[in-house]
């Protein structure tokens, strides 16, 4: 009684799991050993797009342009912190004068940049390092909370 008992839970639990599992895993025991290939490659030739695509999203912090050093070097010469014209650089003296800046007005004197201090520079997000990110409200769940607009006809 007891095995087949376990026959049937052995018989159910293969019959929730599916045929893909034993499928794949059939294929990779009987496979003949692939050529690697970039997952570029692999999705070209499977004919459907990799959601990989070049605008992938890169990490960590991006160097700011010329424009924007110039712009806070001009808001630190501004402040009595950077004493040479703004070059669009990022070199000893912006950093030095961005560390002063920072302990002048009591932030951890890093000499790079965060959002505090370009928050105290003025250049800043006004939310930036306040409160945590908030996720963007969908068009979708706007319309689902939203009583619907009736107009009335006068006669």
């Amino acid at each position: 009684m007891r095995t087949r008992k376990a026959i049937h839970l052995a018989l159910t639990l293969l019959l929730a799991a599916g045929p893909g599992v034993f499928a794949n895993s059939i294929q990779a025991q009987t496979a003949t050993p692939k050529k690697t290939t970039s997952p570029k490659a692999r999705s070209a030739s499977h004919g459907r797009k990799s959601s990989r695509g070049s605008s992938r999203r890169e990490r960590g912090q991006k160097v700011p342009t010329a424009d924007r050093i110039s712009e806070i070097q001009k808001a630190l010469a501004k402040d009595g912190s950077f004493t040479g014209a703004p070059n669009g650089k990022w070199d000893a003296s912006t950093i030095e004068a961005t560390r002063k800046f920072q302990e002048a007005h009591g932030l951890n004197p890093t000499g790079k940049l965060d959002a505090k201090t370009l928050q105290q520079l003025g250049l800043g997000s006004q939310t930036a390092g306040v409160a945590p990110p908030v996720p963007p409200v969908s068009s979708s769940s706007l319309q689902n909370t939203t009583p619907p607009q009736t107009v009335r006809r006068q006669q």
